[in-house]
């Protein structure tokens, strides 16, 4: 069984183990199809390739880490990503959940506030031939308000609580997916609905332990890399 096949196969194993948090007997198919499709070892450090599509997550450098697949695929699910869709990722690291979610996506704008991961990030997107996505250096507190509303924003960092931009940047009928909790602990996987007069549904889905959320707000000068 290749990498591959076998991630595949643990990302399902892990849906049914998990069932009782998130309701889930199966992810949708387009999801899995996206996570079939790109390949997560071009995301990882070189020395890191040979356990890229183990289920677990893989260090990047700077403290940030590439989160387990099941992880990715789990958020991406909950994201319900449609084809016409914009969506903007806080957290871009390595550019692999930006990949995946560019496969179900019109758009996806994606935010790191470490300018060498975005570099990287950015450089690394364009030569695998994934073009509809953009990549910024900048403090993803903040949002990226002149490519607003948006149809989902996704957060891979955890955060105390959800910064106010992004909800003023989700469209009416949007979807943010967020883990919220204390930094270096336990963290609850959150999913917010914002409805069609401007009203806000929040549902735990899952216990996490994410990377904390570094944003600097207001302290550097965002730059498009």
């Amino acid at each position: 069984m290749d990498g591959k096949t076998r991630m595949l196969r643990d990302i399902a194993d892990e849906v049914r183990l998990t069932r009782g948090w998130t309701g889930k007997d199966e992810l949708d198919a387009r999801v899995m199809a996206a996570m079939a499709a790109v390949a997560r070892d071009q995301f990882v450090p070189e020395e890191y390739a040979p356990c890229a599509y183990n289920n677990g997550p893989v260090a990047i450098g700077y403290g940030q880490t590439v989160s387990q697949p099941y992880i990715v695929a789990l958020m991406t699910d909950l994201l319900e990503p449609q084809a016409g869709h914009v969506v903007l990722e806080i957290g871009t690291g390595s550019g692999y959940q930006a990949a995946v979610l560019s496969r179900l996506a019109q758009q996806v704008y994606s935010i790191e506030v470490i300018p060498a991961l975005a570099t990287a990030a950015a450089r690394r997107l364009q030569k695998l031939g994934y073009a509809n996505v953009a990549v910024r250096a900048a403090d993803g507190y903040d949002g990226w308000a002149d490519k607003a509303p948006f149809d989902g924003i996704i957060v891979t960092a955890a955060a105390s609580q959800i910064p106010a931009p992004l909800l003023e940047q989700l469209r009416p009928g949007g979807r943010l997916v967020i883990p919220l909790g204390p930094p270096h602990g336990t963290q609850s996987l959150m999913v917010v609905n914002k409805t069609a007069d401007g009203s806000l549904e929040r549902r735990e889905v899952l216990p996490v332990v994410f990377v904390p959320f570094t944003g600097r707000r207001g302290r550097e000068t965002p730059a498009e890399v």
